[in-house]
């Protein structure tokens, strides 16, 4: 079998500290899947997080360093989706019931005895396969959704990508672009003393003031349960400040009542601008943005931020996406100042690369240069 089909199969790693276990289970399903083994719980973990091409686990749950317990938590826990979502199959060989029942309760999704026949084996791994294929084009679709269904207001990941595109013009022709995150106050408190139903309709109505507040060509999310996020194309930051005073008066204003009792709603407020800050891209405006956001007194007044107040933030990590962004740009001295932070980021995926391809780049010198630059 040619190199290029064997790359095309579906990859599954074993995961077994029995050599023979791993050697009957890789001759079941030989020809039909691309095997990788591992042989205790610490070794598959990292391969897990630099193989991305891994589609199905397929864990013993007795292993040394790591058992099948742990190991299955770690993925469940994780914060990639990749991992997390994965199907993980664990091996049960001779553990009581009980065993069985503490691997579902991990999130195991499904169980395989050690004399499983190859039809059934084949069978099975093929089931996860494709329900992990059609989740992924599920969650690919709903990203590239514009609207978000439940507020009806464009998604997180469209005012990003919005965001980018009015920066990239910004910066193109010496403009400038306001973010502009607004919570409403102590809302979990509003919810647990009025119920839930009180708290849904005051968001409810929320979403309708401030759509209706913004410029047609701002883009309006809802970034959270009772955040939300206004992106702001040719805004400076003492027009941002003049929005958030009158949206923040508008709602302090507004007659909201339960059972005959008025109640009293303010927002808080954070605010970031391209130009007063220097900051160069979207992703780190989001941030500082959502970093501002002052948390005032009940029934205060809630203020911007001042940017001279907050001037000497720290710098936060600058994506790879980003990264490109700004290279793509025509601004690699954007990108110089956090090279060895992209670096960090990038050596897992330079050792799977090399490791994969045979490129003789050795990670383990670029990281030992890292570590002493650090």
């Amino acid at each position: 079998m040619s190199e290029t089909a064997v790359s095309a199969l579906p990859r599954v790693l074993i995961v077994d500290d029995s050599r023979m276990v791993r050697a009957s289970i890789v001759k079941l399903i030989k020809g039909k899947f691309d095997v990788r083994e591992e042989g205790d719980g610490e070794a598959g973990w990292q391969t897990l997080m630099l193989d991305p091409s891994i589609q199905v686990l397929i864990s013993d749950l007795s292993m040394p360093k790591l058992d099948g317990y742990g190991l299955l938590q770690r993925v469940r826990a994780s914060e990639t989706a990749r991992i997390r979502e994965m199907p993980v199959i664990m091996i049960s060989g001779d553990e009581d019931e009980s065993a069985r029942n503490r691997a579902k309760e991990c999130g195991a999704t499904d169980f395989i005895t050690k004399g499983i026949g190859t039809s059934e084996l084949l069978a099975r791994l093929d089931a996860q396969v494709r329900m992990a294929e059609a989740r992924s084009e599920l969650e690919a679709m709903s990203r590239q959704v514009m609207v978000d269904p439940e507020s009806g207001l464009p998604t997180g990941e469209y005012l990003k990508q919005q965001g980018r595109q009015a920066l990239a013009l910004a910066q193109r022709h010496g403009s400038e672009i306001s973010v502009i995150v607004v919570e409403i106050d102590r809302f979990d408190d509003l919810v647990g003393r009025l119920g839930r139903p009180v708290g849904d309709q005051l968001i409810q109505q929320f979403r309708l003031v401030l759509s209706k507040r913004v410029r047609l060509e701002d883009t309006v999310s809802q970034t959270g349960p009772a955040q939300f996020t206004v992106v702001c194309p040719g805004i400076g930051l003492t027009d941002a400040q003049a929005f958030s005073k009158r949206l923040d008066q508008i709602i302090r204003n507004a007659t909201i009542s339960y059972r005959g009792e008025r109640v009293e709603v303010g927002l808080k407020f954070g605010l970031a601008n391209s130009r007063d800050d220097e900051w160069q891209t979207m992703t780190h405006l989001l941030q500082l943005a959502e970093g501002r956001a002052v948390q005032e007194a009940e029934g205060a007044s809630a203020k911007p931020v001042e940017a001279e107040a907050v001037a000497e933030a720290p710098l936060p990590v600058l994506g790879v996406e980003d990264a490109l962004a700004l290279l793509h740009a025509g601004d690699a001295e954007g990108v110089k100042p956090h090279l060895a932070a992209l670096a960090a980021q990038l050596m897992p995926l330079l050792r799977l690369i090399d490791a994969e391809l045979q490129l003789g780049m050795n990670p383990d010198n670029a990281e030992a240069a890292l570590n002493r630059l650090g």
